[in-house]
């Protein structure tokens, strides 16, 4: 990493339940070792985290995301279209960008990205007009973004399990209406719409494995109705992403999605609700640059 550039570490101290906020101390002192020059931020909110980040790149430092998802796309979001540039340190309960992008899921050696990485321009998928670095998805994942968000009673990432458990038990499928690239159009009976950016979501959940970071294009994957006890069967093997195989799921690609539903549903994006639908779904090529592992 050159010698002038300078980290603001932006911390979601409410992060992975309190995780971040516990390892700042460590990963300044990986910064001082390294002879790293930094300030430490601690957000208030979402868009408390978007000033500081906006304020870091006009500074010219490296905004440095710890937390999860959702705190990693609303910096990126600020940094959309700037010179600004990204950096990732894992704090969150899935920390799914983080896992995509190869960097190490414990916070201080993920410290050495920030000081050996490159920079690299990457996609950002926008929902509603807000930004978001991984998946989007909305049905049966509305429900379980819902009751992971809610729930105090599982932590880590057995939480979306737990959520998805839980929400399976009183689903009834849905008719979703997609609209691609303002051309091919089709209705859907069954659990979910995805527009993936990124490959993962959930802790793990390779549910885009094909999905790429810098194609300008979404990953659109949908899941048609099936019996719940063989849906439940095929949510294991999304962790390796072989649920595409199944005749249930298709895979298609856009630059933009249009989805809306036959009854209310509030599309998440980064383990975070983002938009209601219905909605216009895009991806953002090269939107913004950063720090990966070489």
């Amino acid at each position: 990493m050159p010698e002038q550039r300078r980290i603001a570490l932006i911390v979601n101290p409410s992060a992975g339940g309190g995780r971040a906020n516990r390892a700042v101390p460590a990963v300044e002192a990986a910064f001082e070792a390294a002879g790293i020059s930094h300030t430490v931020e601690r957000t208030r909110s979402l868009e408390h985290a978007r000033e500081l980040a906006t304020g870091a790149a006009a500074r010219g430092e490296v905004a440095v995301a710890f937390g999860g998802d959702g705190l990693v796309g609303a910096v990126a979001g600020a940094l959309r279209g700037t010179d600004g540039v990204l950096g990732v340190l894992p704090g969150g309960r899935g920390n799914d960008f983080a896992r995509v992008l190869g960097i190490p899921l414990e916070p201080v050696a993920a410290c050495s990205v920030l000081t050996t990485g490159v920079e690299r321009a990457l996609d950002l998928g926008e929902a509603g007009g807000r930004p978001f670095v991984g998946v989007a998805s909305c049905g049966f994942d509305s429900d379980c973004n819902r009751i992971a968000n809610e729930t105090r009673i599982v932590r880590g990432n057995l939480v979306y399990v737990y959520a998805a458990l839980r929400g399976l038990v009183h689903w009834r499928a849905a008719r979703f209406r997609l609209e691609l690239d303002g051309q091919s159009v089709f209705e859907l009976v069954g659990y979910n719409v995805v527009a993936a950016n990124s490959k993962a979501y959930g802790g793990g959940m390779y549910i885009a494995p094909d999905a790429s970071l810098e194609d300008g294009m979404l990953d659109v994957l949908t899941i048609a109705e099936m019996p719940k006890l063989r849906f439940l069967r095929l949510l294991p093997t999304v962790f390796r992403g072989r649920h595409v195989r199944r005749a249930e799921v298709t895979v298609r690609r856009a630059r933009e999605l249009r989805v809306s539903a036959d009854r209310p549903f509030t599309m998440y994006a980064d383990g975070d609700p983002i938009a209601k639908l219905p909605v216009i779904v895009r991806a953002v090529p090269r939107a913004v640059r950063v720090i990966v592992p070489v």
